[in-house]
């Protein structure tokens, strides 16, 4: 929700790339109950009843259920995109035509296609997609996805150059993402089918509540992309298009460092990036504030991320900013959900 890298937030700029494909008709978003207002005033043209809040947190792979089973319901055969709302595309002309590309693969079979990200250096925060067969330049079957390695394996990885980082962005038709639900979360599935059920009924939003918690918390990776890749490149339907277009993850605030280092985007005082009213910077280095309304203050500091959030002061490092998802779980655990 939060304007990181231009005047309008990730979530519009998201969408608006969006648009030469599919209108805002065609646009659904699943949010939580807290940014749903937030959500409904920046996407003023989103249909609201396209705009899902999620009664609890499920991760990805739940969200991506319930968005299957409801288009199937509607156009069994459309093209579903899956797209995060916190990445940054370079070449948005690029962009879209590998999305053109991925939904004529997609709508070719029973085929799940994975936007796959060249490395540029052995990441432990992202997973990986290793490639086999070329369908051509620019397509390959999907061998084997492993998520999160360590160090050690993620510079093998990145040594043997048939690897991509995972983008989290995926194309399937409706039809192919339900089915795979269905195979692959058999527990889940049926209740978010009928969620999907109820959807445009008075019943939905109680159906939507009751059912949705119960629910495996489980991303679309470990739940879907890894036990379908196990069955082998050739009978898992999988397939990998290099996403060339000048991408990057703003997932974690380590990687928005990177990527404001590199664009020159508030860089003070040497290497120091600072989205702040005012600053005074003495002897540190490699840090990342965020603190739009205050004059910030660094004196003697290296590699840290402070975030401030209005009611929230989150102080971490570059390194151990990859483990907030821990922090929220925590979080959540101590029902301090406002805070997150």
């Amino acid at each position: 929700m939060l304007s990181l890298n231009g005047e309008r937030s990730m979530l519009q700029q998201t969408v608006s790339r969006l648009l030469p494909l599919a209108d805002s008709q065609h646009i659904w978003i699943l949010t939580n109950e807290w940014l749903m207002p937030a959500v409904e005033k920046q996407l003023p043209d989103v249909p609201v009843s396209q705009i899902l809040a999620e009664p609890v947190a499920r991760n990805t792979a739940p969200a991506a259920g319930l968005a299957a089973f409801l288009l199937e319901r509607q156009a069994p055969g459309a093209v579903l995109g899956l797209f995060p709302a916190d990445h940054t595309i370079r070449d948005n002309e690029r962009f879209l035509q590998v999305l053109m590309a991925g939904s004529e693969l997609a709508a070719a079979g029973e085929n799940i296609v994975v936007l796959g990200v060249k490395p540029s250096h052995p990441e432990t925060g992202y997973g990986y997609i290793e490639t086999g067969e070329s369908l051509n330049e620019a397509a390959s079957r999907v061998r084997r996805f492993t998520e999160k390695p360590n160090l050690e394996r993620a510079n093998e990885f990145v040594a043997s150059g048939n690897y991509f980082w995972n983008s989290g962005m995926f194309l399937a038709t409706a039809r192919t993402l339900a089915n795979a639900m269905r195979e692959h979360l058999p527990e889940t599935s049926p209740y978010l089918e009928e969620i999907a059920q109820a959807f445009g009924t008075p019943e939905f939003a109680s159906k939507f509540a009751d059912l949705y918690p119960k629910c495996e918390n489980i991303s679309i990776d470990y739940a879907i992309i890894e036990p379908r890749s196990a069955k082998g490149e050739h009978h898992s339907n999988l397939y990998c298009l290099r996403a060339d277009f000048g991408w990057n993850d703003l997932g974690s605030w380590a990687a928005l460092y990177d990527h404001k280092l590199l664009q020159g985007e508030n860089v003070r005082h040497g290497d120091n990036v600072m989205d702040t009213s005012e600053e005074s910077v003495l002897e540190a280095r490699g840090n990342y504030v965020y603190a739009p309304e205050k004059h910030v203050a660094l004196v003697g500091v290296e590699n840290l991320v402070v975030v401030d959030a209005g009611d929230v002061l989150l102080i971490t490092t570059r390194v151990g900013c990859q483990d907030v998802g821990k922090l929220v779980k925590q979080l959540q655990q101590e029902k301090q959900d406002k805070l997150i």
